[in-house]
């Protein structure tokens, strides 16, 4: 196992809890393989079941067997013990099929998707409870969090059908600014809120960033993964031929050479998503690029140094 895993899985055939769950797990089980080298040095295999021990606690639940193998304190952790409560949010409108189509075996829904499985399965083996909201135009599924596994099951199912294609929806858009402000509320207790979209919003910044401010004053802790095809979307690798362009989210069609236009939407598209990026910096906002043909260890890397924060 390298120390890093690609997001080249097959995702097609996970639409089911069983898979779904299985897949999440090689993840993240993956992930973890290679925090060896990475700046999480340290952690091992069973951290998952583990905390460090701090020094002046009682030693009775110390796990001597992983002293002896591994030089470090480690106390046993129980299904009581739950430090963290994450709501994750996941976009769902029709830009988050993109790219669209039979030829590209995954998307930013589906990448998303995912990364929001790997999350829930390293969350409750952390002990951590988790809950789900899923918007587009409204918010089309919202769970309190909890750490069960009926509840775990659940949301596995409601993102099964995500993948499923038969199930895509075409012409449905987006509501970023209204629906956060509403999700805010609906969080009642100080959480980690995870979300994934690709923020593209008719509303502008401004008033997208006025939603995300709802949530920190509200005393929430916020991870924002910008989800976007990289080469697509923000460096627009397009051949030097006549291409019509759809938009996925209203239907409407322009015919146009990638190269007539590129500099003026590079120029457009950067300065959008700086302008977000630095207004999420001011008030502590987690802005994270997630290109969903780089490795799923950057969302999950960004999680971990997160969490690691709180405690």
């Amino acid at each position: 196992m390298t120390n890093s895993v690609k997001s080249t899985l097959d995702i097609q055939n996970f639409q089911e809890f069983d898979n779904l769950e299985f897949l999440a797990k090689q993840v993240v089980e993956g992930f973890i393989t290679g925090l060896h080298k990475s700046p999480f040095h340290g952690f091992s295999v069973e951290f998952a079941e583990h905390r460090l021990y701090n020094k002046g606690e009682p030693t009775r639940h110390i796990d001597w067997k992983l002293f002896a193998r591994t030089d470090k304190l480690f106390v046993k952790r129980y299904e009581e013990e739950t430090n963290l409560r994450c709501q994750i949010i996941i976009d769902t409108s029709s830009s988050m099929l993109f790219p669209y189509g039979e030829k590209f075996p995954k998307n930013k829904l589906s990448f998303s998707v995912i990364m929001a499985s790997a999350l829930i399965y390293l969350l409750r083996k952390q002990r951590d409870s988790v809950g789900l909201s899923l918007f587009s135009n409204q918010i089309e599924l919202h769970t309190d969090t909890k750490l069960s596994t009926v509840h775990a099951k659940r949301l596995y199912v409601e993102l099964g059908k995500l993948l499923n294609r038969e199930n895509y929806e075409l012409k449905k858009t987006t509501s970023v600014t209204s629906v956060l402000h509403d999700i805010a509320e609906l969080i009642h207790k100080r959480s980690l809120v995870i979300i994934f979209s690709d923020m593209i919003a008719e509303e502008g910044p401004d008033k997208v960033f006025s939603a995300l401010q709802h949530l920190r004053y509200n005393k929430h802790e916020v991870i924002l993964f910008y989800v976007h095809d990289k080469a697509y979307e923000k460096e627009f690798k397009y051949e030097n031929r006549p291409h019509k362009f759809v938009d996925l989210e209203t239907g409407q069609t322009i015919k146009l050479n990638p190269n007539d236009v590129r500099t003026l939407y590079q120029k457009q598209t950067t300065e959008y998503f700086e302008n977000l990026k630095v207004k999420c910096g001011q008030y502590k906002i987690d802005f994270v690029e997630a290109d969903i043909n780089a490795d799923f260890a950057d969302v999950l890397s960004s999680y971990l140094i997160k969490r690691k924060k709180l405690h």
